[in-house]
């Protein structure tokens, strides 16, 4: 179970375990799910009944042992309708009694101690204690400003010049306009605020160039505020 503030790469991390491995990756969110038929399906008594996430996923991987992402798992609903989703999720993640899993829809043993399941999560407090008693729980710490500034370097900034046709220097940002970004622009812990103003940076240097007017060579730490606008927090 990756734990840690949003925007931290949980998610991506588990695509490139997939990438490593050689394995389909499948992904499902349970944040806001109440029902615990989504889990363990639904008998066949019922109209409109199909099988749960969990089988469904294993169907679109092809599979039996994918890379199978619960995103989300800190914020499952409990119903005193539609069952506990945390406990049926217990048969799930234990290694125990997941070689047998039942789907009420199959209603057939299936054997999920292959899958190598990766759970997400912001905060430990919100997992009930038995399901995070079955979880390797690995923290995601947030970034410091010099790793934010090398990601923006070798990712972020490539990312948008390619996304906006700007070509691969086509953006040409100081250390001291991207430091500047990160403490005046953005107050996070993650990544997605900083890649966003990183995009309408380049946002604006391509509309600059589409119009015919010559952009700056570098953009340099006092002219952020033209593209940015005054600063949102003061250090």
């Amino acid at each position: 179970c990756f734990v840690g503030p949003p925007g931290t790469g949980k998610t991506s991390l588990g695509h490139s375990i997939a990438r490593a491995i050689d394995r389909p990756f499948v992904r499902m969110s349970v944040g806001g799910v109440r029902d615990e038929a989504e889990i363990r399906g639904h008998r066949r008594t019922y109209i409109g009944a199909m099988p749960g996430k969990i089988i469904q996923s294993l169907q679109r991987a092809g599979v039996h042992n994918p890379v199978f992402m619960i995103d989300e798992i800190d914020k499952m609903g409990a119903s005193s309708v539609t069952g506990d989703l945390a406990s049926a999720m217990l048969e799930v993640l234990d290694p125990e009694q997941n070689v047998a899993f039942m789907d009420h829809y199959l209603d057939l043993p299936i054997d999920l101690s292959h899958v190598l399941f990766i759970a997400t999560a912001n905060t430990l407090y919100d997992i009930p204690e038995p399901l995070r008693d079955r979880m390797e729980v690995i923290p995601i710490p947030g970034y410091t400003e010099e790793e934010k500034l090398e990601i923006a370097h070798r990712y972020l900034v490539p990312k948008q010049c390619s996304q906006h046709g700007l070509g691969e220097d086509g953006l040409a940002l100081t250390d001291e306009a991207i430091v500047r970004v990160i403490r005046e622009y953005t107050r996070e812990p993650g990544l997605r605020n900083f890649d966003r103003r990183i995009e309408r940076i380049a946002r604006k240097m391509a509309v600059t160039l589409s119009v015919g007017e010559t952009a700056p060579e570098q953009i340099a730490e006092d002219d952020i505020p033209g593209y940015l606008g005054p600063p949102t927090y003061i250090p």
